[in-house]
């Protein structure tokens, strides 16, 4: 009943497989190898035009490499308040980009609104050098609040983005998992509705720190070689991760995993509705759940072997929690079993 997070979760068994073979033969260093070659071509496929694909380590390193690409003098990056790259990486953004600043903006489940972002947009003139200029907005999907945008809202949010010369990034860390919910193709998600990079997830959804970070405009992707080098992130045996995505994104396995994930929080979603002593926070469509139960609740499920981690978000105090009540996050994987879902609910019902 492990419910704690998505990054908890092992390998599938054919990201191992896909290792092992690689593991058996020589192949070029520096992502020289048939298998890199493949793989770019694969990404192309995928996204239905050419891109720009450099492979990562974590997901973190994609962001900020993305942003870095992005970067200016006294850059500023819009973004979400409660965005990983806010509140999670250590002031990555920063140290990838020469400085880049966030600017971060309200919204409602994890979720910006174009206005709110054009409304910052116009305190920023051109000429104000001493404010510094904006450079990018960053978007994540799913979002750190579970939720997703739809296609129309991250075309509104790129519309505005370029009209003011900003490049548009998606953190999509959890981006099989959105896909999946909204029955779209990588390519409608992202270069489609205006995104420019994409940080494109792996590690949740059965690889081993194997992440992707895909340029959709080719100006953005020339600096791009030297950042990661500096960074630290071209592996000499960049293979390894490679393969794992060669296997991962072959006959849609990618897909395949996303949706069981977002079919057991269905399931876990689904119970939890139905409990008189559980209210969920707000909506979610993917495999984040965000549940309002006692913490003597909480005491019992973890007694009896449940994982999962108490939330501190910036609209907590909005939710009306009752003395004795608090946020709760709960996320399916693609490991997670019926069977956990149903002695997860069994528990919280006794």
């Amino acid at each position: 009943m492990n419910f704690s997070s998505d990054n908890w979760a092992g390998a599938a068994p054919q990201i191992i497989d896909a290792l092992a073979r690689e593991a058996r033969h020589y192949g070029g260093a520096y992502g020289s190898s048939d298998t890199d070659g493949r793989v770019e071509r694969q990404f192309c496929e995928v996204f239905e035009q050419d891109v720009a694909m450099f492979l990562v380590g974590t997901g973190t390193a994609a962001n900020g490499l993305a942003l870095a690409a992005a970067s200016k003098p006294g850059g500023i990056v819009l973004c979400h308040t409660d965005s990983h790259i806010e509140i999670d990486e250590c002031g990555g953004i920063a140290l990838q980009g020469d400085g880049t600043r966030l600017r971060l903006i309200a919204g409602d489940n994890g979720k910006m609104r174009p206005e709110n972002i054009a409304a910052v947009i116009d305190t920023f003139p051109r000429d104000k050098v001493h404010a510094g200029q904006l450079t990018a907005v960053s978007l994540t999907q799913a979002s750190e609040a579970g939720t997703v945008y739809a296609i129309d809202h991250i075309r509104a949010i790129s519309d505005i983005a370029h009209e003011h010369g900003l490049a548009v990034h998606m953190d999509g860390a959890r981006f099989a998992n959105a896909l999946v919910h909204l029955g779209v193709t990588p390519a409608q998600m992202t270069w489609k509705a205006g995104i420019d990079l994409l940080s494109f997830g792996g590690t949740k959804n059965g690889c081993i720190a194997a992440e992707a970070l895909v340029v959709f405009n080719p100006d953005l992707a020339a600096q791009l070689p030297y950042l990661r080098m500096r960074a630290g992130h071209l592996f000499s045996k960049s293979r390894f991760l490679a393969a794992q995505f060669e296997a991962y994104l072959a006959d849609d396995l990618w897909l395949d995993l996303a949706g069981h994930a977002n079919a057991m929080a269905d399931r876990l979603r689904a119970g939890l509705e139905a409990s008189n002593r559980v209210r969920l926070a707000w909506p979610t469509p993917a495999n984040e759940v965000f549940a309002i139960f006692p913490k003597e609740s909480a005491k019992q499920l973890r007694a009896a072997g449940a994982a999962f981690y108490e939330w501190n978000i910036s609209e907590k105090a909005t939710l009306g929690l009752s003395d004795g009540e608090d946020v709760f996050r709960l996320i399916t994987s693609f490991v997670t079993t019926t069977d956990d879902v149903d002695r997860f609910l069994t528990v919280l019902a006794d």
